[in-house]
């Protein structure tokens, strides 16, 4: 059985990958996580991630992934009693002051990539804590595969008395450093990448310069620290050969309309892989859904298909085709009519435009506009100040907000 799992940086997003067919999410609670200058959950909305998560039948795993400092450990602690009594499926760790808190009141546990675990003996040594272990990034398929095998080979088991189960990111943003391990913007800005405060220095242009001679070399990209994406749509199939257990997309940083599209391309992989109809064509297809949000271009095989870092981003940014502009707000949906009213107040809507209604609730629903009517009368266009009618077949709520999805501007 394969796990799907998905970020969630708010409510938009959680119901996103929800409705997009993700099987587990995982997400932050203030600052102790990998995310911390990224939007995250207070405490106060622990319960309700959870319950949300329940009701669907989905598995929510809170990161608790950062550095700790002595300070720290009775928020620490504070932290996975909350999450404990909240009912969040497991904390996803690497600092072993977590690790021993969530022990302490029998919290599952999940092993961060943060740990590096590079090989079967770092295996064994967490499986005393915990049933899920995240592999370093920089490892190959094959060495993947490999401690697959031992683990079952050997009869590596977690505490709760299954085989460990292996995760490996699929998806998303890759730092040039080891698993994450980085010092760049601590030195640079006092504000260290290992505390979830990475000011992304690596993801700019430089010039390397001889400071004795004034000489300056010359690169052909000047993103030479800013690797591409990782996709691995491409061989989704042959990763699930490796033994891989949980699939995790990188991304609690991203857009709601980000996560329900990589959700949706991979959970449609996996699925025609299961049923044996995974095919090429397909994958060219969910690549041009991919390269629709953000992506700073995709590295189609990474470190797994054991490839040098040479694929490097090429410029600042995302590479998205295309971009959402806010157009207004939801005043109302009528269910029964399956009609939205909605409040122009920025971009114009017009006939054929593809439009995003996103809400904590409603996550977010595409449609294609066929009609528009104001006061009675159909028109083509919407401009700011108008207050329209739109017919919408999927359920929507008042205040979720709008915006045109085209093709990015040049």
């Amino acid at each position: 059985m394969v796990e799907l799992l998905a970020p969630a940086g708010s409510f938009e997003s959680l119901t996103a990958a929800i409705q997009a067919g993700a099987d587990a999410i995982y997400f932050g609670v203030g600052n102790l996580n990998m995310r911390s200058r990224a939007a995250n959950f207070t405490e106060k909305d622990l319960a309700k991630v959870v319950q949300i998560c329940k009701k669907s039948t989905v598995n929510c795993y809170l990161t608790l992934n950062t550095v700790v400092y002595d300070t720290e450990l009775e928020k620490i602690h504070s932290l996975v009693n909350l999450a404990k009594k909240a009912g969040v499926s497991a904390v996803i760790a690497s600092d072993i002051a977590v690790i021993k808190a969530c022990k302490k009141i029998h919290m599952p546990i999940h092993i961060s990539t943060q740990a590096n675990v590079s090989n079967i003996e770092a295996v064994k040594f967490y499986s005393q804590y915990a049933d899920v272990i995240v592999l370093a990034r920089e490892l190959t398929l094959e060495q993947i595969t490999d401690i697959c095998t031992q683990i079952k080979k050997q009869r590596i088991y977690g505490p709760s008395g299954k085989l460990v189960t292996i995760e490996i990111f699929v998806h998303g943003a890759l730092c040039v450093s080891i698993s994450g391990k980085c010092y760049m913007s601590l030195a640079l800005y006092n504000s260290s990448a290992n505390r979830g405060a990475c000011y992304q220095p690596c993801r700019r242009t430089y010039t390397v310069k001889d400071t004795e001679t004034d000489a300056e070399l010359s690169i052909d990209n000047n993103y030479i620290m800013s690797p591409k994406d990782l996709c691995t749509i491409a061989f989704l199939d042959k990763i699930l050969e490796s033994g891989v257990s949980v699939l995790k997309i990188e991304g609690r940083g991203r857009a709601p309309e980000y996560v329900a599209t990589v959700v949706r391309a991979y959970k449609e992989a996996i699925q025609t892989i299961e049923h044996k109809t995974f095919t090429q064509t397909k994958v060219k297809q969910w690549l041009a859904q991919l390269q629709t949000v953000y992506n700073r271009g995709f590295w189609q095989g990474g470190y797994y298909l054991g490839k040098k870092v040479e694929e490097w981003s090429g410029c600042e940014g995302s590479q998205a085709i295309m971009e959402k502009a806010y157009c207004g707000i939801l005043e109302n949906y009528f269910s029964k009519k399956q009609v939205a009213c909605i409040h122009v107040d920025a971009e114009q809507i017009c006939l054929k435009n593809t439009l995003l209604i996103i809400g904590p609730t409603t996550g977010v629903v595409t449609i294609i506009v066929d009609k528009i009517i104001l006061d009675e009368k159909e028109i083509d266009c919407a401009v700011k100040g108008q207050l329209v009618t739109i017919p919408v077949s999927q359920k929507v709520r008042k205040n979720d907000k709008v915006y045109i999805f085209r093709k990015k501007s040049t």
